[in-house]
């Protein structure tokens, strides 16, 4: 009897255990009934009537990256490259993701591929290379809309390497260095340019500063002699006018007469001095005579100026 009891109590505390259900934090578990879908149990401790209901399906509702395994696809200008990624899923809806799809991992990874594959056929390889953040959203967007029955969604696109053959990246490699001695042929040149056209500018600029210059300097030596034309007509003025006032007074005449009889005689002995050639008047005996003359030419002018 007490054997009986045992073997009861043993088979109680195994039906109270496989009744008992903990389910953890951010997880998920599907429940059937009979062999069909009964419920989701919560996290936390369940309760399950044995042999009717059991586990069918564990979730995880964390966020999981799926490593893409490297694939080949052929660009637009017929190219082959081998691209690997990662994509970033989350189960949504536990539900779909046991009885939508067989294997949602596996889906998700298939779909990530053929759309890959899809988007490089549609671009040339240079721009495969600066389009990653275009085709990331591509992948997600084309990921997202299929797998809404699979109670997948796809955070998140990431190409970890895309390798060209060998042959193309040689050729890439020679572009770039080709690339980058035009670029430095280009500033060279650039900087030939310029330092010609400083040079023209500075042979421009003294030019400028030099005919400034002598303008300047005409200008003021113009002046300068304008100045003193001036400065000896208005001397030659006044001494004219002090003549004229001299002339007006008492005794003016024949200061003047005595002064141009003096200046007759002083320039009739300079030109017998420096030429050979001397025109002597017609009596040389008679000094006074040149006196006379002197004093007749004179008068002759003053009455004249009458």
């Amino acid at each position: 009897m007490e054997v009986v009891l045992l073997v009861f109590s043993v088979i109680a505390i195994i039906l109270v255990i496989q009744m008992m259900k903990i389910v953890p934090q951010q997880e998920a578990w599907v429940i059937e009934r009979l062999g069909k879908f009964d419920k989701i149990l919560q996290p936390g401790l369940n309760i399950l009537i044995p042999i009717v209901q059991r586990v069918a399906y564990k979730h995880t509702l964390k966020e999981d990256a799926i490593d893409v395994t490297a694939q080949t696809a052929i660009s637009n200008d017929n190219v082959t490259l081998s691209i690997d990624g990662v994509l970033y899923v989350k189960i949504i809806d536990p539900v779909a993701a046991s009885y939508g799809v067989s294997s949602p991992y596996n889906a998700i990874i298939q779909l990530a591929q053929t759309t890959m594959r899809s988007e490089i056929g549609k671009l040339p390889l240079d721009r495969t290379f600066e389009e990653r953040d275009s085709l990331n959203i591509a992948i997600v967007a084309a990921i997202n809309q299929a797998a809404i029955n699979w109670g997948i969604q796809c955070m998140r696109y990431e190409i970890k390497d895309i390798q060209p053959p060998q042959t193309v990246l040689k050729a890439m490699e020679l572009q770039v260095a080709a690339e980058r001695q035009k670029r430095a042929q280009i500033l060279d040149s650039e900087g030939n340019r310029q330092s010609k056209i400083n040079q023209a500018e500075g042979e421009k600029a003294q030019v400028v500063l030099n005919s400034e210059a002598a303008y300047t300097d005409q200008v003021n030596r113009a002046r300068g002699e304008a100045e003193a034309i001036l400065c000896v007509a208005e001397a030659t003025a006044r001494s004219i006018e002090i003549v004229a006032s001299a002339l007006q007074k008492d005794g003016g005449g024949d200061a003047v007469s005595f002064r141009i009889a003096e200046q007759y005689i002083e320039a009739f002995s300079k030109v017998a001095k420096e030429t050979n050639t001397v025109i002597l008047p017609a009596d040389l005996s008679a000094p006074h005579h040149l006196v006379t003359q002197a004093l007749a030419i004179f008068n002759q002018l003053k009455t004249r100026d009458k």
